[in-house]
């Protein structure tokens, strides 16, 4: 067990973009799904600007190629940083400068081009909340706005329409995308959170785990796996009920996540079982975090005066070994059951040097 470890600063995990961790992971879901559809949309606009080149001239279509090398730029950057929401809204906002410059380039045929600013609307309201889709919305409206002068500003004032209606176009998609926005996140927060506890679930996990394979592949920084199980809870359930397990369950929820930091992530497994993902962290970091979640637990009332404890155990892929949450579950699993027998409510760490024994957690 490691004690005495100087714990790593837990940082908030909002921002002006994402509220919560929960938030986070589904802007990342969301993105996955959003990729492919928009290099297609990409390729639609790049050829309805090849197919007017004869009249727009071709330095509207070649002004679209950084837009590409933004995009791929940006998906390798997104899993190494802690707020990829940032990057993902940054190289939107590029995107739509991009486009907007080809269509002043187009010259005065651009008016007719002006709408296609609305498209990447609909993608930003796929992943951002609703403060960030008004940030993106204004940016767009600017952008409309100066395009719009900026190739013929007598054309627009002698036939306003030019500019009324995409920017009618414009506010007509984000207030249509909006409501489709709220019900994909009621519905997806369903599917990835565990009701009881707030957590996330093990179909969260799964996501979770794929990018920090790909993060630790691209930046050969370790991953800490934590695994944590609360001391005889059927003794909980036969004492005082269901009613009684369910509010330690959740109270110890609460009490994992004041631990944590913006990037670290917690999943209720099932029953009285937790585990934690820890990028960034070797096996001594990742067991002063479980020390302290331990710690957490031991010193806190829950609901009606009662006391728990909790056993954990941890692993992580140190440097230059890639991270495989499969084998660093099993070690962590194996790490739970050495705690477990050895009494209760403590750390152990991983025997790295040996192969798991994956043997079961005591209840």
């Amino acid at each position: 067990m490691e004690r005495g470890i100087s714990p790593h600063m837990p940082a908030p995990a909002g921002s002006w973009l994402c509220r919560d961790d929960r938030d986070r992971e589904r802007m990342l879901d969301m993105e996955e799904r959003v990729r492919p559809v928009r290099r297609r949309a990409l390729v639609i606009v790049a050829l309805a600007l090849a197919a007017s080149g004869p009249w727009t001239g071709w330095l509207p279509l070649a002004v679209m190629v950084p837009s590409a090398a933004i995009f791929i730029a940006a998906d390798r950057l997104t899993p190494r940083v802690s707020r990829p929401e940032n990057v993902m809204f940054a190289t939107w906002v590029v995107a739509e400068v991009v486009l907007a410059l080809a269509v002043v380039l187009a010259g005065a045929a651009g008016a007719a081009a002006l709408s296609l600013l609305a498209v990447p609307i609909i993608t930003l309201t796929s992943r951002f909340s609703v403060r960030g889709v008004l940030a993106g919305v204004a940016v767009v409206l600017a952008l409309t706005l100066a395009a719009a002068l900026g190739f013929d500003g007598s054309a627009v004032s002698a036939a306003p329409m030019l500019l009324i209606a995409p920017v009618a176009v414009i506010l007509s998609v984000a207030v249509l995308s909006m409501p489709l926005m709220r019900s994909d996140i009621e519905h997806r927060t369903d599917a990835v959170v565990d009701r009881l506890t707030g957590m996330l679930n093990r179909k969260a996990l799964d996501a979770r785990v794929h990018e920090l394979r790909l993060q630790s592949e691209l930046t050969g920084e370790p991953v800490g796996v934590i695994i944590a199980d609360l001391d005889h809870f059927k003794s909980i359930n036969d004492s005082g009920g269901h009613n009684a397990g369910d509010r330690a369950l959740q109270d110890v929820s609460t009490v994992i996540r004041k631990q944590l930091r913006a990037f670290d992530l917690a999943y209720r497994l099932g029953g009285e079982e937790f585990l934690i993902l820890v990028p960034g962290s070797d096996l001594q970091q990742a067991a002063a975090l479980a020390e302290r979640v331990r710690e957490g637990v031991f010193a806190s009332e829950l609901a009606g005066g009662l006391h728990v404890t909790m056993s954990l155990g941890v692993s992580a892929s140190g440097l230059g070994r890639t991270f495989d949450y499969d084998s660093l579950f099993d070690e962590a699993d194996a790490a739970l059951y050495r705690a477990k027998r050895s009494g209760r409510n403590r750390v152990c760490v991983a025997e790295q040097d040996s192969a798991a024994r994956g043997e079961p957690a005591l209840a």
